[in-house]
């Protein structure tokens, strides 16, 4: 093979500085001297051609300009799994006493002769690497696992493993990697662009207590994954995130015990083959992009659900996640439907007022008081757009609109819960004017009889916290020894705390009229 070059050099990954590709070409170009890799770049803006030289096509890639030459001497083909751990984790031999030859130790410039120090040393490294249960050398240009033997004798005890962004070039590698960790549980080797077995192979024992395993970005297809997935057989947690997968297959007798699967980022060509994984019997967990209207009946044991970056551009889907009777943590950020709303705290309301039984979203708990502020506020916002499409007080001419119980399901079970909204409530969507936001708040001290109240007007978006230091000045009580809360006339008999310093007055859906209780 090629000077300077590794003999398996054609299909491997390299690292040019901070620049990653896949060697396409190994040899000779016309009218130079000397052994050239035609690489081709993960980043097309690093490369200068589609493979051809003067007329010559001597590989291919997917980008016109995704291709150039390099010498082998500028590309780094990697080093094997053991090396990077013990470079990573500080377990070479490059200490501040170093190991002479034979049976001396170098201090300084002063050599001591030891008797049997080298396998001393050796030993000592080896216990510190068995120790080691959870390690990351993300980014340390793996390609190889090196030593086999070594690495079973050294590294046993590992049960978690970052292999993210590496220079793997096969699954066969990771396989040989993992084959030493009879006790691996998690798995990540995210960002390695690497070829997949494309027919059926020997099953390997290497991943049989395998939980979680990352494949983000290895540009995997389902197909793949079901041929691989014979391996894994009490897999619980799936990432295949952002690998263009388009189609899906169902997955007879593997995958059997999955709990979750990350799916985002992938364009589905026909949402409705979600059906053909449905009912996978341990399935809770869904990370996907995709339409929600028939994705609600198909999950009925789902509690988690991620829709980030996705192309939702209408709350009907959102919705649509209230007929998932298990669902109960959502994280849904950087949606189209959410340029709606302006204001992130409004957002957050509407989002808990439409999902009944959500307890968690973008990893905040929904707090009881929240839910009730939440779901008030909804049914005030939107009472006027109940009225005018047929909604009414009493029960016998409440006949709201198709159109309008198709965008606001759960507004009939809100008006049951807290009753239907009365007409003062009705403020619809105010422009956001100062005037319009001031609230008219009686402020009491109960058990401070001779501290007579005091009318304030109050922003509702002032924070709990600046109400307290607006209550500092006016009765010289640090703020930290306050107590808040509120009573409203729609509330007979309930008292409701203001315990969250960071929320504005407008979370706990307080109203002008209403009065603020303070204690010491």
């Amino acid at each position: 093979m090629a000077a300077g070059a590794p003999p398996d050099a054609l299909g491997r990954r390299v690292c040019c500085g901070t620049d990653y590709g896949t060697v396409r070409y190994v040899g000779t170009v016309a009218r130079t001297a000397g052994i050239w890799l035609g690489v081709e770049w993960d980043d097309p803006q690093r490369g200068k051609h589609d493979g051809s030289y003067e007329g010559t096509q001597y590989f291919k890639c997917r980008h016109p300009k995704g291709g150039s030459f390099i010498r082998p001497n500028k590309a780094n083909f990697g080093v094997d799994f053991l090396t990077a751990v013990k470079d990573r984790y500080g377990l070479d031999d490059k200490q501040d006493v170093q190991y002479g030859t034979g049976s001396t130790v170098i201090f300084g410039t002063k050599t001591v002769e030891f008797i049997g120090m080298d396998s001393v040393a050796e030993q000592q490294r080896q216990v510190q690497l068995n120790k080691l249960v959870d390690i990351s050398v993300r980014e340390c240009a793996v390609s190889h696992a090196g030593q086999e033997e070594e690495i079973s004798r050294t590294c046993a005890n590992m049960r978690h493993i970052n292999l993210f962004f590496f220079l793997i070039s096969s699954w066969e590698t990771v396989i040989a990697i993992a084959s030493h960790f009879f006790y691996l549980e998690t798995l990540n080797v995210s960002e390695n662009k690497m070829r997949f077995p494309s027919t059926s192979t020997s099953t390997s024992s290497a991943f049989s207590n395998l939980k979680i395993l990352a494949l983000n970005q290895t540009e995997i297809t389902w197909t793949e994954v079901l041929l691989c997935a014979q391996g894994w057989p009490v897999l619980e947690e799936l990432y295949l995130s952002s690998n263009n997968i388009t189609v899906l297959e169902r997955p007879d007798n593997v995958l059997q015990t999955l709990k979750l699967l990350d799916l985002s980022d992938n364009q589905l060509l026909d949402g409705n083959q979600l059906h053909l994984i449905a009912q996978l019997p341990s399935f809770h967990c869904f990370l996907v992009t995709l339409f929600l209207g028939f994705f609600s009946k198909m999950f009925p044991s789902l509690k988690r659900l991620a829709i980030n970056d996705i192309f939702f551009s209408q709350w009907s889907s959102i919705n649509e996640l209230d007929k998932l009777p298990s669902l109960r943590a959502l994280q849904c950020n950087n949606n189209p439907f959410t340029d709606t709303e302006k204001n992130p705290e409004t957002l957050i309301q509407l989002i808990i007022a439409k999902i009944s039984q959500l307890e968690v979203l973008n990893n905040c708990e929904i707090l009881p008081a929240e839910r009730r502020g939440a779901e008030l506020d909804y049914r005030k916002i939107f009472g006027k757009d109940w009225l005018e499409a047929g909604g009414h007080w009493n029960p016998e001419k409440n006949k709201p609109s198709e159109e309008f119980l198709a965008a606001h399901p759960r507004y009939p079970t809100l008006c049951l819960k807290y009753g239907a909204p009365e007409e003062g409530e009705l403020k619809g969507r105010q422009p956001l004017t100062l005037k319009n936001q001031l609230l008219t708040l009686t402020i009491k001290c109960p058990e401070k009889p001779e501290q007579k109240p005091v009318e304030k007007k109050l922003p509702e978006s002032m924070t709990i916290q600046k109400v307290k230091g607006l209550l500092y000045r006016l009765l010289k009580i640090p703020g930290s020894d306050l107590k808040l809360s509120y009573k409203s006339s729609k509330l007979e008999g309930k008292e409701v705390e203001l315990d969250n310093d960071l929320k504005p007055l407008q979370f706990y859906s307080i109203e002008s009229g209403d009065c603020v209780l303070v204690r010491w």
